[in-house]
């Protein structure tokens, strides 16, 4: 059997979303998942998703949402946007869900590559990798020739041979003697101006990752936003994919 891989990231509690992947992930042929983490967080579907991505049993790393829905500390940091739908998802799971989170790791290997939600040289502090003195930092933590990350929202791939390079990317063939670092895009909330779910496929067989745009109901979940009286900026960002 071939083996070929969707990698999800930043879900964000976008069921409408999720299902949408889902769905078109099943039209690709996917054989196996893998989730990067910020399963909850912004949106206002948490149960209904971490329900969902918990019965692909599939192996999941923790987002910084993730892990401050999890437990109960000061948000030190956090946008006061994000940090008032941390409060009021924390009431919304219960305490095995909130166990699970916590439970997650940080890092975690999957056959021949490594998954990630933010950075591999200090994934529990949360940091982004947006440039290459950023990437340079995870490659140098990075046992495997292939990383894929989330956090940022914006589909990237940085790839390391003598130098580093970065750009905008839709296929990457994994070449041998390189390492690569591939942020996947965000299924629930896109920050790259594309409205779109985003997640990513990786075909074992071919050695290569391509990346996949999906149209979702984002009305649907703005209003289940604006009724349960979330933000009204994270309803809006939806329709803008910022």
């Amino acid at each position: 059997m071939k083996v070929k891989y969707a990698i999800l990231a930043d879900i964000h509690a976008n069921y409408e979303a999720l299902k949408a992947v889902l769905a078109d992930a099943e039209k690709k042929r996917v054989t196996h998942f893998v989730c990067l983490g910020d399963v909850v967080g912004y949106n206002a579907n948490p149960v209904e998703c971490l329900e969902e991505i918990r019965a692909l049993k599939c192996p999941v790393v923790r987002g910084n949402h993730d892990h401050y829905c999890a437990i109960d500390t000061e948000l030190e940091g956090f946008h006061p946007i994000a940090a008032d739908v941390v409060a009021w998802t924390r009431q919304q799971l219960s305490q095995e869900q909130r166990d699970y989170l916590a439970g997650l790791s940080y890092v975690d290997r999957v056959e021949t590559f490594t998954i990630v939600h933010s950075t591999l040289d200090t994934p529990e502090m949360w940091g982004y990798v947006f440039d290459k003195l950023e990437a340079d930092a995870s490659f140098a933590y990075q046992t495997s020739s292939l990383c894929f990350y989330g956090h940022t929202h914006v589909p990237l791939a940085f790839e390391k041979t003598d130098r580093v390079r970065v750009g905008l990317y839709s296929k990457i063939r994994i070449m041998l003697g390189r390492k690569y670092m591939i942020n996947v895009g965000s299924v629930g909330q896109p920050r790259d101006g594309d409205p779109r779910a985003a997640y990513v496929t990786f075909d074992m067989f071919n050695n290569e990752v391509e990346l996949h745009r999906v149209a979702y109901e984002f009305r649907i979940t703005q209003k289940k936003i604006r009724d349960a009286g979330l933000p009204e900026r994270v309803a809006s960002r939806l329709s803008l994919g910022r």
